[in-house]
């Protein structure tokens, strides 16, 4: 496990969703500040919205992926695309879906608006801990292999 990782795990166990476990661990990277960050983030929790579609730690990889690779250029979104397309393969290639609700199969998980109170069962039962630091490493690793001053392929 690496540090952000371990870090992304503390957020997520402090109250933070997924989606903002994951995209807060590099607001200093990306010149961030927090704050903004975990509110940009907040909606994505729980599958967007608890709705259980594309999983929170998945779109807080995506937002980070925006932020540090994007563009404002038409011509580049292909690019930028593929990005997101390797990711979501590899996310979906360790964990088995980039689904929540797939990843949570087998777990009673309502799309309720409220969240689920957080105490040790929900811990327990749920594999959102691993996952939000999975998708850290899957980031990391992107990152250390692909030019993010640039935005090119090293």
């Amino acid at each position: 496990m690496s540090v952000k990782s371990e870090k992304a795990k503390e957020l997520f166990k402090s109250g933070y969703n997924c989606s903002q476990s994951v995209l807060g661990v590099f607001c200093e990277e990306l010149g961030l500040d927090f704050e903004t960050a975990m509110k940009i983030s907040s909606p994505f929790g729980g599958g967007m919205g608890r709705m259980r579609e594309v999983c929170g730690t998945v779109s807080g990889m995506f937002m980070t992926t925006g932020l540090m690779f994007g563009t404002l250029d038409s011509s580049s979104k292909a690019e930028l695309y593929k990005r997101i397309q390797d990711l979501a393969s590899k996310f979906k290639e360790q964990n088995g879906s980039i689904i929540c609700r797939e990843l949570l199969q087998g777990i009673e998980s309502s799309t309720f608006p409220t969240p689920s109170e957080r105490t040790e069962t929900y811990y327990k039962k749920r594999p959102c801990i691993e996952l939000v630091g999975n998708a850290v490493e899957i980031f990391e690793e992107y990152i250390s292999k692909n030019s993010f001053t640039t935005g090119k392929t090293e």
